[in-house]
C-alpha cells in the first residue's frame, strides 16, 4: 500500500481514506473542498490499496460484478492503518467512498481508534453487512452515511438492493444511540465522489467539535 499525505502533518484531527487510482487523481481536489491545509489545520492521508476487492471486503464474498471476487483482506488493512495511528494527543477518523465506505464502517466495530467514520456511497449491499452490523457495538461517535438517489437503479440485482440496505444500515446505527445522518445525493453512484467523500468528512469533524 503506498501513502500519500495532506495538509499539516502537525495537524489534531487526521482524516484517513482508503483509494484506489481514481481516487487518487481527485485527492486535491476533495483536500480543497476540506479546507485541508487552507482554512482548516487537518491532516488526510490516502491509502491506496493493492486491490480493491480483496483488501477492503470484510470476509470472503462471491463477484457481484464480472469475475472479481471479495478476498476478504480487510482486517489487513484495518492493521496497517492502525499503524498510521500513532499519536495519541490526535483524532483519527476513518472514511471512503463505495467499498471504502463500507470498510469504514466494519472499522468501527472493530476498533475505538476513530472518532468518526465518513462512509459516502458505501457498499451496503456487500453480502451479510446489514446483519453483521447489527450484532456489533459501533465503537466510535459519529457515523455519516449518502447515497446517490438513483443508485438503486440498477439492473443488477445484488446492487439494486443498495437503497434498502442503507436506510437499515442508518436504522441500526441509531438504534445503537450513535450521531448518524443519512443524507441523499442527486444521481448515481459514479458522480462527484470527491464532492460526496468531503461532504462526508466534513460532517463527522463537525458533530465532534
Amino acid at each position: 500500500m503506498d501513502i500519500y499525505r495532506y495538509g499539516s502533518a502537525d495537524a489534531p484531527s487526521v482524516l484517513i481514506q482508503p483509494v484506489d487510482e481514481h481516487d487518487l487523481s481527485l485527492m486535491d481536489q476533495e483536500a480543497d473542498l476540506i479546507g485541508v491545509g487552507q482554512t482548516r489545520d487537518i491532516g488526510l492521508i490516502a491509502i491506496k490499496v493493492d486491490d480493491w476487492n480483496r483488501d477492503l471486503s470484510p470476509w470472503e464474498a462471491s463477484a457481484v460484478f464480472g469475475d472479481q471476487a471479495f478476498g476478504g483482506g480487510a482486517q489487513e488493512t484495518l492493521m496497517e492503518i492502525k499503524r498510521l495511528c500513532d499519536d495519541p494527543e490526535k483524532k483519527y477518523y476513518i472514511g471512503g467512498y463505495s467499498l471504502a465506505g463500507l470498510f469504514a464502517l466494519w472499522a468501527v466495530t472493530e476498533t475505538d481508534i476513530f472518532a468518526g467514520a465518513a462512509a459516502a456511497s458505501p457498499s451496503v449491499w456487500f453480502s451479510g453487512f446489514t446483519a453483521y452490523l447489527d450484532r456489533h457495538d459501533i465503537r466510535t461517535g459519529s457515523v455519516y452515511l449518502s447515497l446517490g438517489d438513483k443508485e438503486e437503479k440498477t439492473k443488477n440485482q445484488v446492487l439494486a438492493c443498495v437503497g434498502e440496505q442503507i436506510k437499515k444500515t442508518y436504522s441500526i446505527i441509531r438504534g445503537k444511540g450513535v450521531n448518524c445522518i443519512l443524507e441523499w445525493n442527486k444521481g448515481n453512484h459514479f458522480m462527484d465522489s470527491e464532492k460526496r467523500t468531503a461532504r462526508a468528512f466534513e460532517w463527522v469533524l463537525g458533530s465532534d467539535a
